[in-house]
């Protein structure tokens, strides 16, 4: 079960989900976000330091090259595209680093299938989020287990969306074979980009 934990804001939470053994480290540089990390996270910094987590830079429609100039100032080993980027600009960005393209799953999406079939050769994970919806909808997060449960994938993904420690049990029971991981914001933090480290070690712990 590999964690992904997005928002991060300063060097020293970096260093401290390095120090938990989290997977990876969700950086995001969209402005208008409340956890923009291009004015409070160094560039020169983050580079030079010899980190295990990986590094994800979350990024909404740029340009190839200003996303090529942001993995270049902060060394990122993936990128996560959460707008609606083109299966060629992720083809592009897959030559440089690794590419997760993310999914916004809606009470409308007939198919995950249909939805991802364009970017299969072109990124190496997906992840899904949803709107908060009913309890029957997998952890409130209206990501339908049934729908899920219905498509091929083939693809390594993330699940994200109102996760947090109450849902350890549910995500251990998640039954497809290309289920990778969890993505976490909100559901472990103080306030955006202040983490709650004792509960994350505590969920990874959990997973286990």
């Amino acid at each position: 079960m590999n964690i992904k934990v997005c928002g991060i804001t300063t060097f020293k939470q970096l260093q401290q989900l390095d120090g938990l053994e989290i997977d990876m480290a969700g950086l995001v540089f969209i402005p208008d976000s409340p956890w923009y990390a291009g004015t409070s996270l160094s560039g020169s910094a983050v580079s030079k330091a010899d980190f295990d987590v990986k590094k994800v830079g979350i990024m909404r429609n740029p340009s190839l090259s200003e996303a090529l100039d942001i993995i270049d100032e902060y060394k990122l080993d993936v990128v996560q595209l959460v707008g609606e980027e083109s299966e060629t600009l992720c083809d592009d960005l897959s030559t440089e680093v690794e590419v997760i393209k993310s999914f916004y799953l809606s009470d409308v999406t007939a198919s995950v299938d249909e939805l991802i079939k364009e970017y299969d050769a072109v990124c190496d994970y997906y992840l899904f989020s949803g709107p908060v919806a009913a309890a029957t909808d997998i952890y409130g997060s209206g990501l339908s287990l049934a729908l899920l449960k219905q498509a091929r994938i083939e693809k390594p993904f993330f699940i994200s969306g109102g996760i947090d420690s109450s849902h350890a049990s549910m995500i251990r029971g998640v039954d497809h074979p290309d289920f990778f991981g969890v993505d976490l914001t909100t559901g472990f933090e103080i306030a955006p980009g202040d983490k709650d480290l004792k509960s994350l070690l505590q969920f990874r712990q959990l997973l286990r």
